[in-house]
């Protein structure tokens, strides 16, 4: 899985650094926590097995896939594979593929990195089992920040949605357990995309815009013109001033009567069940079919109105059968939320965001072990004791020791 043996020490000691209950997981830290007597080599140990050892993040992962899913498959079959991404605000210019773009974490715009991840879930639990470091496109195309970041030649620019479908290939190459491809309007109003995921023989339910333009029941573009008999048949389809797309909120939603929303509950949470007001509609997307020669299929439309807003607030398209019961298409909706918990705690639990190091390697090194450390929590959730953090719990014997200060601190100095 790692190669070398020697790599095996490395390797427990980072993972149970992620999990002690220390308030960063920045290398030297976890060296003070994991080895008191020892810090400075074992920070050298550490520093080199995340940001230089020459293992394979696609082995690891496999590997904690294979343990960690058949304990989450005991509560239910794997239900959605979840596409998302996330942010990491940085001040700096130098950490690989860091930039000013739209972050997660702040909800904005702001200098950031940011990892395209998939996930698989069900109802009891879930695990990120792909991850990558979205490179922007100033990065890709600059040699000496991809030289000096170790960004490998073979990566290139590649959109998020781009390396989202890459992962989705290559879980349906492993053999990984189906689910329903649940994905944001960042991915979901991408009709590539969906069209891709569908040609994979998987079924979605993705986040769309409420500018999104679709075909209304019993509507949609027109037949290719008739051949003149002179040059090329023509093929594709067409529109006129009476055969128009509508959006999804404005022209529809908005436009349904009332009999077509209904209350549905979705899931339990810590008080009552959550429940909101939803319609759905059997509709085709529209973007640029005037491009094609045969109609989009007709899918499920699926808006979200909750009561007392003005306005729907939630809008997604899905391929999944024509017959799927009202409430299932909801609660497969909603399970995207647990790509927030995972993110969450991969933050909050095992430092996910708390990487120093500024190379491509090291990037996806410590995320892959942060993956480790959660999977292992996950697989052990059942046996740590409620009333006490789990970290404490399952690793209470280690300490940093009385006196450490952290390297640059004033104490220190």
């Amino acid at each position: 899985m790692i190669g070398h043996a020697d790599r095996a020490k490395p390797l427990r000691d980072y993972c149970m650094g992620l999990m002690m209950p220390c308030e960063r997981k920045s290398v030297e830290p976890m060296a003070a926590i994991t080895a008191p007597e020892r810090t400075a080599a074992q920070h050298q140990s550490l520093l080199h097995f995340v940001g230089e050892g020459k293992w394979s993040d696609e082995k690891v992962l496999a590997k904690v896939r294979e343990l960690v899913l058949p304990q989450i498959e005991r509560h239910g079959l794997i239900e959605a594979w979840i596409i998302d991404d996330t942010g990491f605000p940085k001040k700096g210019q130098h950490s690989v593929g860091v930039t000013r773009q739209y972050c997660g974490q702040l909800g904005k715009q702001d200098n950031c990195q940011v990892a395209v991840s998939l996930s698989l879930a069900n109802h009891h639990a879930s695990l990120p089992v792909a991850y990558r470091l979205y490179l922007p496109e100033d990065w890709a195309k600059d040699s000496g920040r991809r030289r000096k970041t170790g960004v490998p030649e073979e990566v290139s620019f590649k959109t998020k949605p781009e390396i989202a479908i890459e992962q989705i290939t290559a879980a349906c190459a492993a053999g990984i357990p189906r689910g329903v491809v649940l994905m944001d309007a960042g991915y979901g109003n991408n009709s590539e995309l969906r069209a891709d995921i569908t040609a994979l023989g998987l079924t979605y339910v993705a986040g769309i815009l409420s500018t999104t333009t679709v075909w209304a029941p019993g509507t949609g573009p027109l037949p290719a013109k008739k051949w003149s008999g002179i040059g090329r048949p023509p093929t594709l389809l067409r529109r006129d001033g009476k055969h128009q797309p509508i959006s999804v909120k404005k022209e529809l939603a908005l436009g349904l009567p009332k009999r077509a929303w209904r209350v549905v509950k979705w899931r339990e949470g810590s008080a009552e069940w959550l429940s909101s007001r939803f319609a759905r509609v059997r509709v085709r997307a529209a973007r640029r079919d005037f491009k094609l020669t045969e109609s989009r299929p007709e899918e499920w439309l699926l808006i979200e109105w909750p009561e007392g807003e003005k306005e729907p607030t939630k809008y997604w398209l899905s391929n999944l059968p024509k017959d799927i019961a009202f409430r299932q298409l909801v609660d497969i909706a909603k399970l995207r939320w647990r790509i927030e918990r995972d993110y969450q705690e991969l933050k909050q639990e095992v430092g996910l965001g708390h990487f120093e190091g500024r190379g491509w390697r090291g990037f996806h090194h410590h995320a892959t072990l942060c993956v480790a450390a959660y999977g292992f929590l996950v697989s052990e959730r059942e046996t740590i004791p409620p009333s006490r953090p789990h970290s404490a719990a399952l690793f209470q014997e280690l300490a940093v020791r009385d006196g450490y200060r952290p390297r640059g601190s004033a104490i220190a100095a």
